[in-house]
């Protein structure tokens, strides 16, 4: 195994302040050391650096292999310069300001890992400037300690504005089963890395349900777009967009939404889906009414304590 500390060239790229409550995040921390089976291309031409063959690189508590990594690099801003883009193009490339990775690339079986959570694919790109991490190919899938994100198309990763979007046949599923689909998920969390923690709400009840897909304290909200749905234990929420709010466990799903409860069809604008209960209620805009179909074995369900509401004076 031939080994190789790519950074020198990282030190000082970017400052830690970036927020810590991005899982994975390489925007931040000492030198990145690369290690690859067949060695290392260094082409000081294009300025890149290329590990061939298991290559590996550690920074902090973050872990990238792949089959191929590369590593971009340019000379440091000089002082007085916001960033290295922004340093005179007449530059003497000679000079001795030092150099900095500012995009590291991943090519083939590509895994990245924290002590607490795994993203995989077959491509990955980190912009190291903007944080943004974009993962590209077949199987795609983060996994974190509370729920499991697939996607089709692609999975990015945005450190500074808190944000993880899946695209293409997204899914979220939690350790307790709950499922949350659609074309585009958006998840946002909160700055947990620079705010001081809160103190848990005083309507809390020791014992209650727990909301696992924000249990971390991080989570804020998912967004859903094209083709949604919500899935508890008994209900199957379907619909054009929707919305799940982490401090409440409310999902709501809005656009030709249908329930299906059992043998039981709604339909209507809107529906709310309590993803702590599993409890679905059917909204309709004023003025206008819910429809559906309810079998009558499940009817009682249905319209009592069952899984599909329907708001108080509302004829079905």
């Amino acid at each position: 195994m031939k080994a190789f500390v790519v950074l020198a060239l990282l030190a000082g790229c970017l400052s830690p302040a970036i927020a810590a409550a991005q899982a994975i995040d390489l925007s931040h921390g000492g030198p990145v050391e690369v290690t690859a089976r067949d060695g290392f291309e260094w082409r000081e031409n294009e300025q890149i650096v290329i590990a061939n063959g298991s290559a590996r690189a550690v920074r902090d508590n973050v872990v990238v292999t792949a089959d191929r990594l590369i590593a971009y690099y340019r000379k440091k801003a000089q002082p007085g310069a916001t960033t290295a883009s922004t340093a005179p193009a007449s530059q003497d490339a000679t000079d001795t300001a030092g150099n900095e990775v500012y995009r590291l690339e991943a090519e083939g079986h590509v895994l990245i890992s924290t002590p607490t959570d795994q993203a995989q694919g077959d491509h990955a790109i980190y912009d190291i400037d903007q944080a943004v991490l974009v993962l590209t190919g077949h199987d795609l899938k983060l996994t974190a300690p509370q729920e499991v994100l697939t996607a089709r198309d692609s999975m990015e990763y945005w450190s500074q504005k808190h944000m993880a979007v899946g695209r293409g046949k997204a899914v979220v599923v939690t350790t307790d089963g709950r499922r949350l689909a659609a074309d585009v998920l958006v998840g946002f969390t909160s700055d947990t890395g620079n705010a001081p923690a809160k103190p848990a709400p005083a309507t809390a009840k020791p014992g209650g349900p727990s909301d696992a897909l924000g249990t971390s304290g991080k989570l804020e909200s998912v967004e859903a777009f094209g083709n949604v749905e919500a899935r508890t234990a008994t209900d199957i929420v379907r619909g054009d967009r929707g919305v799940y709010v982490a401090a409440t466990g409310i999902a709501r799903v809005v656009g030709h939404v249908r329930v299906t409860h059992g043998e039981n069809q709604m339909e209507g604008p809107a529906a709310d889906v309590n993803m702590q209960t599993g409890i679905a209620h059917l909204v309709a805009d004023a003025g206008d009414r819910v429809q559906g179909l309810i079998m009558p074995n499940d009817a009682q369900s249905a319209t009592g304590t069952g899984a599909v509401g329907k708001p108080p004076g509302k004829k079905p």
